[in-house]
């Protein structure tokens, strides 16, 4: 399966799907890691594995739309599947022809703690301060608002007494590096079907008998 990497910063999503893919354990070919910043980290990765890369900052554009149409003429050029979302944390609409073909992972259990602004330890932050016991990661559909579109999978962490946001970044880490590459696995055994706003996760692609 044939896909682009959205990044914004150090890109440890993007390097935990390329070393699943170089091993071998990940069916997924990356064709093009978008960043929205220069100084993105991530970057290395990419350069690392061989793969292109391509930025578009924001302050280039004149607005939202005219800046998700650079990024998805990127994903088009390089005949890409999936576009996947990795900390990419700018708004870019999605044209019509990559509807249901793009997905992001969020730091939460989607609806709680998710939206403008709502990334990284401001996450973690607002879960400890409002006393959740439970929290996890969300691999969700991307549509043109943010954290809105339709919930593929979630996996839940326990929240301690004595959690910091740092501690429980780390763990929920831990758990986007299962989600992702699953929800990956799914898509690449043609399982995920997308059905009136919302998913089920079916049996896949028939094997065909020669």
């Amino acid at each position: 399966m044939k896909i682009a990497v959205l990044i914004s910063g150090g890109g440890r999503t993007l390097k935990n799907i390329l070393d699943l893919a170089a091993k071998e354990e990940l069916k997924v070919d990356v064709r093009l890691v978008v960043s929205s910043s220069a100084k993105a980290g991530g970057l290395a990765h990419a350069e690392a594995a061989g793969v292109p890369s391509v930025v578009f900052a924001r302050k280039d554009y004149d607005s939202h739309d005219a800046y998700g149409e650079a990024v998805f003429d990127a994903c088009r050029e390089a005949g890409v599947e999936l576009v996947v979302m990795a900390g990419f944390l700018k708004l870019a609409p999605v044209p019509d022809d990559f509807m249901g073909r793009v997905v992001n992972i969020h730091p939460s259990l989607i609806p709680a703690f998710c939206g403008q602004g709502m990334h990284g330890d401001h996450v973690h932050t607002a879960a400890i301060e409002r006393g959740v016991r439970v929290s996890g990661v969300t691999v969700h559909f991307v549509d043109n608002e943010y954290d809105h579109g339709p919930i593929i999978w979630q996996q839940p962490t326990p929240v301690f007494d004595d959690d910091t946001p740092a501690t429980l970044a780390a763990r929920v880490f831990e758990l986007e590096k299962e989600a992702y590459p699953h929800v990956l696995k799914l898509f690449a055994a043609g399982r995920v079907q997308l059905e009136d706003g919302r998913v089920r996760i079916g049996k896949g692609r028939k094997k065909q008998h020669g």
